[in-house]
């Protein structure tokens, strides 16, 4: 089986290596950039060959797109022919914003589409990825893309109209979580911790507060009353927090991430 890649920034080049780490679609893997030089480069790392984007339509059973939503028109106009010619293929999109009613309009219409939307954090293994199948896409379509990209992390089936609102949040979080880490880290140094020292507690702080929500499956709530004892430091600063709006403040954030990936959704 050959696996595409068209597009290998940053989202395109984790799901590669994810899909690298396994044996039976190394080796068929095909690796299309718009740097040559990129795709030679993460071949020699990962697996599998560079190739063109020609070579990706014309040999791949799946092909991953990996580029921006204002390229796929012009993309798939340009290797319409070869798309004519093929039996169904499975492509998938990550485009934020991109229905699926409006990919399927730019293939020819034996083509299989699935929408998904991955976050930075699969490179790690610990990320997560939200997904939406068209009609034509089926159970193992649906099975094919969860076990190459278990690794990923978290993998999520949602109705088409919930994306949005799950890349506003998951697919956009990480850059908010890092200010967030950013700003903790300027407070320790602030308050006299070296920075080095600073940046490693602010990020340890983050990923046990993570786990231990995930493990203890309470509310949010109910774990931050825990931290705070009466009159205590944890509160005093829990009380600054709100006094400047912090969860309105990330709530508006959220909003603002879901009404621009609905617009380009319609560009």
């Amino acid at each position: 089986m050959k696996i595409g890649f068209i597009g290998l920034g940053n989202m395109g080049g984790s799901l590669a290596r994810l899909v690298a780490q396994d044996d039976r679609y190394r080796d068929g893997m095909l690796l299309a950039n718009r740097s040559q030089e990129k795709a030679e480069k993460l071949a020699a790392e990962a697996g599998g060959q560079p190739a063109s984007n020609a070579q990706v339509f014309a040999q791949a059973d799946m092909v991953f797109l990996g580029v921006k939503p204002a390229q796929y028109a012009a993309l798939l106009a340009d290797y319409e022919t070869v798309l004519k010619e093929r039996e169904s293929l499975l492509l998938i999109s990550m485009a934020a914003g991109l229905p699926l009613a409006t990919l399927e309009k730019l293939t020819p219409k034996q083509h299989r589409w699935i929408r998904i939307m991955p976050n930075t954090p699969v490179a790690v293994g610990e990320g997560v990825i939200t997904y939406a199948l068209s009609e034509l896409a089926g159970q193992a379509d649906e099975d094919l893309l969860l076990e190459m990209l278990s690794a990923a992390g978290l993998l999520i089936k949602l109705e088409e109209k919930q994306l949005d609102a799950a890349t506003a949040l998951a697919g956009c979080g990480p850059a908010f979580v890092y200010l967030f880490m950013e700003a903790l880290a300027d407070a320790g140094v602030q308050t006299g911790l070296a920075r080095e020292t600073a940046q490693q507690l602010a990020v340890q702080t983050l990923l046990g507060t993570a786990k231990l929500a995930q493990a203890s499956q309470q509310h949010p709530a109910q774990l931050k009353d825990q931290v705070c004892s009466p009159g205590g430091s944890t509160i005093a600063g829990v009380a600054s927090l709100e006094s400047h709006a912090f969860r309105g403040t990330v709530i508006q954030a959220v909003q603002a991430a879901y009404q621009r990936t609905q617009e380009l959704g319609k560009k």
